[in-house]
């Protein structure tokens, strides 16, 4: 039995977790903040980065924590019933439904598209996510050898490219940093710890925190403890590489609009960036960094979810599910990016808090016992917060008007819930419950109801 691991092997893991992490979407955003928060740019990057990489590593470092094999073990301590559900959703939000066919849509969009005649776009958008989901599914056969192809290739290879673009663009900056516009002349804090959630990393880390202890255990680790310090590190160097990646693309952007203009999302920043520095070169450099960066998350969801899957319903084959999983995140990614986005905010903001407050229960749940009333209580009060939150969610996308029903309720969570309006009004009430239902599992003596290692 090992109780440690070689330093290149922590690396390699970390070059892994950080490939599966880092999309498209991990680019546009930090930009798009970056020309919109200006000279608020650092106030807003603090707050993109505790979520954007501080849940995400206190997600992985929660699932090594828990001891649990995976991510419905660890959610079925609040009901086994409630852990298929949530780990379903959860699989299926971050692969065919929205995120995987998101990586194709935004690597076509931003990294193809400005190559394309006029006129052809919808043929395009199909031609190159029928050969990129193809690669897809020929690397997400073989996940035994995911840290090789993935860790030790795609990612170094990723994040060379990007630091051509960010210490080019450091060294010689467009312009000076312009002024903050509506969303981060005040609040800056705040609108950037919401746009962290776009990334949906912190919804990924309680999937590829299964991926990084599988991959440690290869390696011969076993004790617990040893395997939560090797975990731990590796995802240390993944969120340092997210957290320099980051800083670095939200600064161009916050350089770029005086030469460039303001865009509605940041994947014309970065084209524009790439063009005004290397010419057409950059664009080629851009494509070429867009599809790895997309190539490798999808690879990454699609691993994930066909094993999840296959635990669920054994007598499919793994591959039987990597095949269907990648067609139907193929035919999603069809409908093109507009509507993928549309539908996947009101399923995130009904996600996410569940999601948090599940790492916080992880990390506190030796304290009262891991007594399963905690967990009930806690995810009960937030779900009945969030599920608003993502219904409303829903209603703004569609551009509709809230339903009969929703409007009593929301009218009193603004008036009875603290930071309602900025998104977080399930908040206060959870850490609430956690304490007074700790407090009752002490003193009525209640002990574990799920299994807890």
């Amino acid at each position: 039995m090992k109780d440690k691991v070689s330093i290149s092997a922590y690396v390699a893991i970390g070059f892994m977790l950080f490939a599966l992490f880092f999309g498209a979407g991990n680019l546009i955003f930090p930009a798009q903040l970056g020309q919109y928060a200006g000279e608020n740019i650092w106030t807003a990057v603090f707050g993109f980065l505790i979520t954007g990489v501080g849940l995400p590593l206190m997600g992985i470092i929660a699932m090594g924590f828990s001891g649990s094999s995976n991510l419905q073990e660890l959610a079925g301590r609040v009901h086994p019933a409630y852990g298929v559900f949530f780990t379903a959703l959860l699989y299926l939000t971050i692969g065919p439904f929205f995120a995987a066919p998101r990586t194709g849509t935004v690597a076509y969009e931003v990294g193809i598209m400005p190559f394309v005649p006029a006129g052809s776009e919808q043929t395009g958008l199909l031609i190159f996510t029928l050969v990129f989901f193809a690669v897809t599914l020929l690397f997400s056969l073989y996940p035994a050898k995911i840290v090789n192809n993935v860790g030790k290739i795609l990612a170094p290879t990723l994040v060379l490219l990007i630091l051509v673009l960010l210490v080019t663009a450091f060294i010689n900056p467009m312009n000076a940093i312009g002024t903050a516009e509506d969303g981060y002349t005040s609040g800056a804090f705040v609108t950037g710890f919401l746009e962290g959630y776009n990334t949906m990393d912190a919804l990924a880390s309680l999937v590829f925190g299964i991926i990084v202890i599988n991959a440690i255990r290869a390696f011969g680790v076993t004790n617990k403890k040893s395997i939560l310090s090797a975990t731990i590190k590796s995802g240390l160097i993944a969120i340092s590489l997210l957290a320099v990646i980051y800083v670095g693309i939200a600064y161009l952007g916050a350089t770029s609009v005086g030469s460039l203009g303001l865009f509605d999302t940041g994947g014309p920043v970065l084209s524009g960036a790439a063009s005004h520095y290397f010419g057409s070169v950059g664009s080629l450099l851009l494509a070429v960094m867009i599809i790895l960066a997309c190539l490798t998350t999808a690879i990454g969801l699609v691993t994930a979810n066909a094993e999840y899957f296959h635990t669920l319903f054994p007598k499919i084959g793994y591959k039987t599910l990597v095949v269907f999983f990648t067609t139907i995140t193929f035919i999603i990614a069809n409908f093109g990016l507009a509507n993928i986005i549309t539908y996947s905010v009101p399923v995130l903001m009904f996600l996410y808090p569940l999601a948090i407050v599940l790492m916080l229960l992880t990390f506190l749940s030796p304290l009262f016992n891991h007594a399963r009333m905690v967990y009930v209580a806690t995810i009960a009060v937030t779900f009945l917060i969030s599920i608003f939150d993502g219904l409303m969610a829903l209603c703004d996308s569609l551009e509709i008007g809230y339903f009969s029903f929703m409007v009593p309720i929301i009218d009193f969570y603004e008036k009875a819930l603290p930071l309602y309006d900025q998104g977080l009004g399930w908040l206060l009430p959870a850490i609430i419950t956690i304490i007074i239902s700790a407090v009752v599992s002490k003193v009525f003596n209640l002990s574990s109801a799920p299994e807890v290692n």
